[in-house]
């Protein structure tokens, strides 16, 4: 049996496999929307969305989590969530019911079973 050198295994088949990091399953992420951002979301106050990791990443962050449920559970009017890669201003987010701000905001590593809830401050009048 012949062997290939890795230069050439990697030009003919691609990334060797055990350089590359294993994919984690989807994470839970309880998420909870008030202050009338539910009304986005088909009128539910609260999801347990099964968020992705990354390709090539070992850790799931807020940023990821947002992403997601974006794509995939905004019914309605995403610019009134999102303004960019975050949240509108006027949107309280808080992670185990403290500030994100406090929690390293779209940078902070989503644990399993971790609570995100976003507020809206904005109301009509």
């Amino acid at each position: 049996r012949r062997v290939l050198s890795p230069l050439v295994e990697r030009s003919i088949f691609g990334a060797t496999s055990h350089k590359t990091p294993p994919h984690s399953p989807p994470m839970q992420v309880k998420v909870q929307f008030s202050g009338g951002l539910e009304l986005l979301f088909g009128g539910q106050k609260e999801i347990l969305a099964s968020v992705p990791t990354p390709a090539g990443s070992a850790e799931l962050t807020v940023r990821d989590v947002i992403a997601h449920i974006k794509d995939q559970h905004v019914n309605e009017r995403p610019e009134m969530f999102l303004q960019g890669e975050t949240v509108r201003p006027g949107i309280l987010v808080l992670v185990n019911d403290a500030d994100w701000e406090l929690c390293g905001g779209l940078d902070y590593c989503v644990e399993p079973n971790d609570c995100l809830t976003f507020i809206s401050t904005l109301h009509g009048g």
